[in-house]
């Protein structure tokens, strides 16, 4: 098998975003291969830990993966703060006396978004609604290249490396097999600190909040990045519970067209036209949403990558434009507007942009999580459930197929759900050994034997 065939059979997806089919992502030709390092997330700690324990294995999984795409540029791109981990990666690239480079980026967010690192590695703007493979680029994310590696060598996608932290005893990187609870991630930190808490799965801009009783509801996939504990009294859980009919009376009443929504957006100052406080002041004078449907500058709002920074640090008056973007890309998708990419014109990033980033530490602050952002991780915690309970659906795509019944025994590795034919979608195997208890169209749990 070449390398997309083993890719393929391993189940990589994006481990960094929605999880789209690795195999299907490097089905193409680049002249950049771009490993995004950056953690966008504030809190998180996961790619760090795999920059300074698998340094070798990236390394060599770029050079992999630039040989099937043909990128003459490979660049692992991080924050200029890594300090250790660029040491780490340097000694790799030395080692194997690879062409990849190390790019250093400042230290702000959302420098991990996919479009802002390829603008800045190649300083080409990917086109609204594009990719950036309209740019000559293709990313993935660290634990993307390290089950690269592992798929290299005929080794399946069963394990995720996530961290686990916030309220809790001890902030962790845990490795979960596939299909591990999220009580079993937190009890392995050492339990939660407080006992009113939300549960965020990822980071605190983008990630989703779960309340703390729904928990047991939650297992880890193959696109989990972490798992933090957020107290009830942080700023995010009261921006992320305002109901959508406030956000939008707000939105009508409150806003004084400051354009600081739009000065800040990472999509406008790279050269999109994108303008939030447009589709503000549109919202607020329509007495409903039908009727602004039609506007150019609110079908702009489809571009919008949902970062966050218009409302959690550019707003002042504690206004939610990316919630309103929300509703509206809801609203415009349900009237059957589908954005197309401009493929005439070239987009080009906006002079003041380089004295507009965000300091990530600052909008930490804002959301009330700074109290778990300065903490370094450096040991993992290798788990192992008793049961897991397998999502079919951990992809872009269609669902995987289960191949497996109730009652039959699997190894760890064993293919358990199958791509349908002529699908794009990702096969799914045992996260451990044992007997398969249950079987439906969304999961299969596995009992340890």
């Amino acid at each position: 098998m070449d390398l997309l065939e083993k890719i393929m059979a391993a189940g990589i997806v994006g481990c960094g975003g929605a999880g789209f089919p690795t195999h299907a992502k490097l089905n193409c030709t680049v002249e950049y291969l771009i490993v995004n390092a950056a953690e966008c997330e504030p809190l998180l700690r996961t790619d760090r830990y795999l920059m300074l324990n698998r340094a070798p294995e990236i390394v060599s999984a770029m050079e992999l993966v630039a040989e099937t795409v043909k990128a003459r540029k490979l660049y692992i791109a991080l924050k200029e703060t890594y300090t250790d981990e660029i040491a780490s990666l340097n000694a790799a690239i030395a080692a194997k006396n690879s062409r990849v480079e190390i790019f250093p980026l400042k230290n702000f967010y959302p420098a991990g978004d996919e479009q802002i690192m390829v603008l800045e590695v190649t300083g080409r703007t990917v086109p609204p609604g594009g990719i950036p493979l309209d740019v000559g680029a293709v990313v993935s994310n660290t634990a993307t290249m390290c089950g690269i590696y592992d798929a290299s060598r005929d080794i399946p996608f069963t394990d995720k490396y996530l961290t686990v932290t916030g309220a809790v005893a001890h902030p962790t990187i845990v490795k979960a097999p596939i299909g591990t609870s999220f009580r079993e991630c937190i009890e392995q930190a050492g339990g939660t600190l407080t006992g009113d808490y939300h549960i965020l799965a990822g980071g605190p801009l983008m990630g989703k909040l779960y309340r703390k009783e729904d928990l047991d509801q939650y297992y880890v996939t193959k696109t989990t990045s972490g798992i933090v504990i957020v107290p009830d009294e942080a700023k995010l859980v009261e921006m992320r519970q305002t109901p959508l009919h406030t956000i939008l009376r707000r939105a009508r009443s409150a806003c004084i067209q400051c354009q600081t929504c739009t000065g800040m957006c990472p999509r406008y100052l790279s050269g999109h036209p994108l303008s939030p406080h447009k589709i503000m002041r549109k919202l607020a004078y329509a007495e409903e949403v039908k009727e602004i449907l039609d506007d150019p500058d609110v079908k702009e709002a489809m571009t919008c990558s949902e970062c966050g920074v218009c409302e959690a640090y550019a707003c002042p008056m504690g206004l939610a434009p990316r919630q309103v973007n929300v509703f509206v890309k809801k609203a415009l998708r349900e009237s059957g507007f589908r954005y197309r990419k401009e493929t005439e014109a070239t987009f080009r990033k906006r002079e003041d942009r380089e004295y507009r980033r965000i300091p990530s530490y600052r909008i930490a602050a804002r959301l009330g999580v700074e109290k778990y952002y300065h903490y370094t991780i450096r040991d993992v915690c290798e788990m192992q459930p008793e049961e897991v309970r397998i999502s079919l659906q951990q992809h872009i795509g269609a669902p995987s197929v289960a191949v497996v019944s109730a009652g039959d025994l699997v190894e760890k590795g064993d293919r358990i759900g199958a791509i349908p034919e002529k699908s794009l979608g990702a096969n799914i195997h045992a996260s451990i050994r044992g007997r398969v208890v249950s079987v439906d169209e969304h999961t299969v749990v596995i009992r340890r034997e």
